[in-house]
């Protein structure tokens, strides 16, 4: 039997709460605490698989809760529940490791879904001493400042269920930070799926990440799973999210909220347990001002959000990946210390992606030393 607390000032929406679980499902018994104290106290007490908390209260706010809950019983899931103009709050409380939040007056479906994926989630494992190992081909390589603050943040946010959010330009290195938070968590042995938002038109967007039916539209011949689907357990990675359309956003703010996503052509709705790392080269906020990107679906998504800075902004991490990206490659040459000198005065408008071929053009044109007048000759103007 599911052990559910409900910690919340208001009589009326305890027993509004209450009245919700305990009529949809008698396999749940629920307990209600008044305010953060009592609450404390119970959890202390007894173990709860699930605890929807309010964020204000007096005495002790959701937020204290939420960190008393997570030092005394990790493996219960805190769903808060936010009235209006506490969104922020929310969004910090995911920040610090709640499942999810929703809002005053709860909808009804909204709840049951949320309170259903917080209950089949797979807990987060006991800490472990030892460090995963991210796979070499998609490790961050520089020692600069920016690099060591995002391995930092890295290691901090995989283990957790937050929602995450990279931003940085073209050729940065973003697809690199959402598998570290992929091989770092808990879901490193579930697939990680990464969808280019930019690269699918707009009318296939819907069928590419929900999937669909045969014969839902012209070309549709068999059933296909969607990449929600497809990562199920594990980790999709929404590269580009601010070329997706409002239409789309919309469709993927609601698979966030429910867990849940219907194929095109079908009317049956499917459970998913996946966390979405989302990735753009845009300014995110100037989007949203713009009306071109839902403010909803950011403060979903950007529960944590890591910025990845441009190679420009790097340069003493150039030495580093020149050779790196170097040793990648046969047969063996050796790039001398001028021409490291040389790439460190480069303007590198296209990033790591830039740089990566021009070492391989420096590779296949250049001598088995690579000198600055390599780096000189072959530079395309």
């Amino acid at each position: 039997m599911a052990q559910i607390l409900i910690v919340e000032d208001e009589a009326n929406i305890r027993r509004v709460l209450r009245k919700i679980l305990v009529d949809v499902d008698n396999n749940i018994n629920v307990s209600e605490a008044v305010d953060g104290v009592e609450a404390i106290t119970m959890v202390d007490e007894k173990s709860y698989d699930l605890v929807l908390c309010d964020i204000k209260m007096p005495k002790k706010d959701g937020i204290e809760v939420l960190a008393h809950i997570q030092k005394v019983s990790p493996q219960s899931a805190v769903v808060m529940i936010s009235g209006h103009g506490d969104l922020e709050t929310a969004v910090k409380a995911m920040r610090m490791g709640a499942y999810d939040y929703i809002s005053k007056p709860p909808d009804l479906n909204h709840l049951l879904q949320t309170v259903n994926a917080a209950l089949q989630r797979t807990p987060a494992p006991k800490k472990k001493t030892k460090k995963i190992a991210v796979p070499k081909q998609y490790t961050m390589i520089g020692n600069s400042e920016a690099i060591q603050t995002i391995h930092n943040m890295v290691e901090k946010v995989a283990p957790t269920m937050a929602r995450v959010m990279v931003q940085g330009p073209n050729g940065s290195g973003k697809e690199l930070v959402a598998r570290a938070l992929h091989f770092k968590s808990n879901r490193s042995s579930k697939p990680f799926v990464e969808v280019n938002c930019a690269a699918i038109p707009s009318e296939l967007i819907e069928s590419e990440l929900f999937g669909h039916m045969k014969g839902a539209f012209t070309s549709a011949h068999k059933d296909r799973k969607g990449t929600f689907e497809q990562a199920q357990g594990g980790t999709l990675f929404l590269d580009e999210i601010g070329d997706m359309s409002l239409a789309a956003q919309a469709k993927v703010l609601r698979a966030l909220e429910e867990h849940k996503i219907q194929r095109v052509g079908s009317d049956k709705t499917i459970a998913v347990d996946v966390r979405v790392i989302a990735a753009t080269n845009k300014n995110i906020k100037e989007e949203i001002a713009q009306n071109r990107f839902r403010e909803d679906l950011y403060h979903r998504l950007a529960v944590i959000e890591i910025h990845v800075p441009a190679l420009n902004n790097r340069r003493d991490d150039i030495p580093l990946l020149a050779t790196h990206f170097l040793s990648l490659l046969t047969p063996k040459k050796e790039l001398l210390p001028d021409a490291v000198d040389a790439l460190q005065k480069m303007d590198w408008t296209g990033n790591i992606r830039q740089l990566r071929n021009f070492i391989e053009r420096l590779h296949i044109l250049g001598g088995h030393q690579i000198s600055a007048q390599d780096v000189s000759t072959y530079t395309l103007t």
